[in-house]
């Protein structure tokens, strides 16, 4: 009793191993269906057919057992829908599949028949997430999407590489930070005096905390690139094979033909130490030049930040009371607006917008501050 209890739940975990594994082919033909770029179209197909593989070492395994595989159901998907959200299927069907093998590892821990499967099928799955990944992050649409959904920061991230990106980044936060700080002091009190010197300290502790932050945020991503170069390294010590396979289809989704894919890889694959760069470049996206100073990050961020949070101060050295926060507030909003254009240099963005976009953000932050400035007046009052 005890033992055919045991045989139907392994027949049934073999079904859901079928199922999910059909259910994958399915999406994989319909994404190939769906690609207009030809060798991308035959990777996808190429894909399906290991997918269709897999179920059919299933079906042989429950055809083993005694199940009757002509009595499995049909799978199908709907016909429709964008290839990126057959992609993002894709990602998460594959995702789910890891995480339901490796459970029946210890479910199924005396089957060596299938665990054997298991291994295989983990084995590929590998390479189809290399596959979808390069196909999705060659169409800059389908990358943007998928970035957010795929929740694993592995060093997809782009360097500026940039002071400019920098100086503009650091010249917003001062500009805002102190400007927000005169606002709120100038809510709470007229003395000019005092908005000068607690803007001056807020500049300082700004400049300060940018610098650090800007040298730690760098020191963190050479050490994160390092260790992935690492983690590459040691992939290609464990299983050059495997590696090869995967740096000759990135070439193949290049535009190479499959065959010289392959030759490109092993030519490659001749030298341990350019076949780990060229892993992390064609698979990661990074290359030991993109290390950047931490020093000269957390310089850049000072004197950026310092440059920004000097400007609402400036008017307050030369004039008091209302007037000088009157010209402090132009002053800043139109800092807001020019640091909001300088900001397309580095995006896709149009300068008017970018421009506009900061400076409502500067007056929202003025107001707000200088609201809970006086706020602040009243609570003391009574």
């Amino acid at each position: 009793m005890i033992m055919e209890s045991n045989l139907e739940l392994k027949k049934k975990l073999l079904i859901e191993n079928w199922r999910r594994e059909m259910e994958a082919v399915q999406l994989y033909e319909l994404a190939a269906k769906q690609e207009s770029n030809h060798k991308k179209h035959e990777i996808l197909l190429r894909l399906a057919q290991i997918e269709k593989e897999h179920a059919v070492l299933w079906e042989k395994e429950l055809g083993q057992l005694g199940y009757d595989v002509s009595q499995l159901p049909v799978i199908q998907l709907p016909g429709h829908g964008k290839t990126t959200n057959v992609l993002k299927q894709l990602f998460d069907i594959e995702q789910s599949n890891a995480r339901w093998y490796q459970s029946q590892r210890n479910l199924l821990s005396d089957e060596s028949d299938v665990l054997r499967i298991i291994d295989k099928i983990e084995a590929d799955e590998a390479e189809h997430e290399t596959a979808v990944e390069s196909i999705t992050r060659s169409t800059p649409s389908v990358s943007n999407a998928l970035n957010s959904i795929w929740g694993k920061e592995r060093w997809h991230k782009q360097h500026t590489g940039d002071w400019v990106g920098d100086a503009i980044y650091g010249v917003n936060d001062g500009l805002g930070a102190i400007f927000g700080i005169i606002a709120g002091v100038a809510g709470f009190t007229s003395d000019s005096h005092t908005i000068l010197i607690s803007g001056f300290f807020g500049a300082l502790a700004s400049t300060l905390s940018m610098g650090a932050g800007a040298w730690l945020a760098t020191k963190s991503e050479n050490e994160l690139m390092e260790t992935e170069l690492q983690h590459e390294r040691r992939e290609v010590e464990e299983d050059p094979e495997h590696e090869k396979e995967e740096l000759a289809l990135l070439y193949e989704l290049k535009g190479f033909s499959q065959e010289e894919s392959k030759q490109i890889a092993d030519r490659i694959a001749t030298d341990p130490e350019q076949f780990v760069k060229a892993m992390a470049q064609e698979e990661l996206g990074i290359h030991e030049s993109t290390a950047r100073n931490p020093w000269t990050s957390a310089l850049y961020g000072c004197i950026s930040t310092f440059i920004g949070a000097i400007v609402p101060l400036l008017p307050f050295f030369f004039l008091s009371g209302v007037p000088a926060m009157v010209t402090a507030a132009i002053v800043s909003i139109l800092a807001h607006f020019a640091v909001g254009a300088a900001k397309s240099l580095i995006t896709v963005r149009n300068w008017w917008s970018s421009g506009i976009e900061m400076t409502a953000a500067g007056i929202i932050v003025g107001v707000v501050s200088y609201g809970l400035g006086l706020l602040g007046t009243l609570i003391v009052h009574l």
